[in-house]
């Protein structure tokens, strides 16, 4: 069995594992071939891969080589693979539905790991959770390099400076990190999310929950957010406006899976903040939790900045890695044998959630209605 690394694309600094992680394949009797570079911006050197037992090897060699290949992204180059060669990464199938239907007809099996199912025994595999936790507590760095006043409330002889007031629109992972790293510098927090269950969560962390009554059960949507009625909309809407007016800092995470951002903040809104106010929208991918949400992007409006930023794990790669590389090794201990050997069991339940193409057809049902 031969595992393959690809050096990932820029802006992606991060990297599918470290050459920590290289020893537990080397047990499972695997041999890995790491693509030139592909650990440099994650400060892992091609020497310290060696240092591990990995090989390093150019693109060509292991895109014609690997058994199984793994990345972060879906930005594979063209090459075509050897065939039955196995993709494993976080692919979006329900947003690139074109490329995985390329991909599997070409005959390779792909693995996306954000569509593991989220259950308590896929926690370990959590892809989604471990990056999220580190996309929240960039978001609120991120947003205090660009205000330009105080987080902390501030009593001197000149005057008294109150603290920021924080607006984070969905308690999931990156909400919940964004609370914490809020109230450690000083912010009055306020949270809003359509999942009352959350409510604890939130304060014990120190946040202030808004809650709208009426809110679709969002239990089974695996941390996401769901689509709502006409009227709970109208209700959010009124809410949040209020809530969006007093902010100082808005941190956006709201995603449908399969679906666009849902917009919670209009032009109308944006109206009514002060300048000077910082939004990071972590939604931004997807479409964006704000009518001008740019992805990859900083938009100025009204004085107010509009950061819409998918890659912000990136800005940690080593912990982002780590993290990552984790996620996947305990992954691949369901798909490979003692004897490091391929061993694709779809009876179990993660292995069949995340496998969205095999055999030369896509397998998951929902990418499978989109194409």
């Amino acid at each position: 069995m031969i595992i393959g690394v690809l050096k990932e694309q820029f802006p992606e600094t991060r990297v599918s594992i470290l050459p920590e992680h290289i020893s537990t394949l080397k047990k499972w009797k695997v041999t890995v071939l790491v693509q030139i570079g592909a650990g440099e911006n994650a400060f892992a050197s091609d020497e310290k891969y060696k240092e591990a037992g990995a090989a390093i090897a150019s693109q060509k060699e292991i895109l014609t080589t690997a058994d199984i290949i793994l990345t972060i992204n879906p930005q594979l180059p063209a090459t075509s693979f050897k065939p039955a060669t196995i993709l494993l990464g976080i692919y979006q199938p329900l947003f690139n539905h074109g490329l995985i239907k390329d991909w599997a007809e070409k005959g390779y099996s792909i693995f996306s790991m954000d569509m593991l199912p989220r259950t308590t025994r896929a926690q370990s595999m959590d892809v989604l959770s471990s990056q999220a936790n580190i996309s929240g507590y960039k978001a609120v760095l991120l947003a205090a390099n660009l205000f330009p006043r105080y987080f902390p409330m501030f009593m001197t002889a000149a005057g008294s400076i109150p603290p920021a007031k924080m607006l984070i629109l969905g308690a999931g992972v990156a909400g919940l990190q964004a609370i914490a790293t809020g109230k450690r510098l000083g912010a009055v927090v306020e949270v809003f999310d359509t999942r009352p269950a959350v409510k604890e969560e939130v304060m014990s962390l120190g946040g202030k929950f808004v809650e709208v009554e009426g809110a679709a059960d969002a239990s089974n949507a695996g941390g996401y957010a769901v689509e709502q009625s006409a009227e709970f909309m109208q209700r959010q809407k009124a809410t949040i406006a209020v809530s969006v007016a007093k902010a100082d800092i808005i941190i956006t995470t709201a995603q449908i899976p399969g679906k666009k951002a849902p917009v919670l903040i209009t032009t109308e809104m944006l109206d009514a903040m002060k300048s000077g106010s910082v939004i990071i929208d972590l939604a931004a991918a997807t479409g964006g939790n704000t009518e001008l949400t740019e992805n990859n992007s900083t938009v100025n409006y009204n004085g107010i900045s509009i950061v819409g930023n998918s890659y912000l794990p990136a800005n940690m790669p080593s912990d982002a890695s780590k993290l990552y590389g984790k996620n996947v090794l305990n992954f691949l201990q369901l798909i490979i044998n003692n004897e490091g050997k391929l061993n694709l069991n779809f009876e179990d339940d993660l292995v069949k959630g995340t496998c969205i193409a095999h055999a030369g057809a896509i397998t998951n049902e929902r990418v499978k209605a989109i194409v």
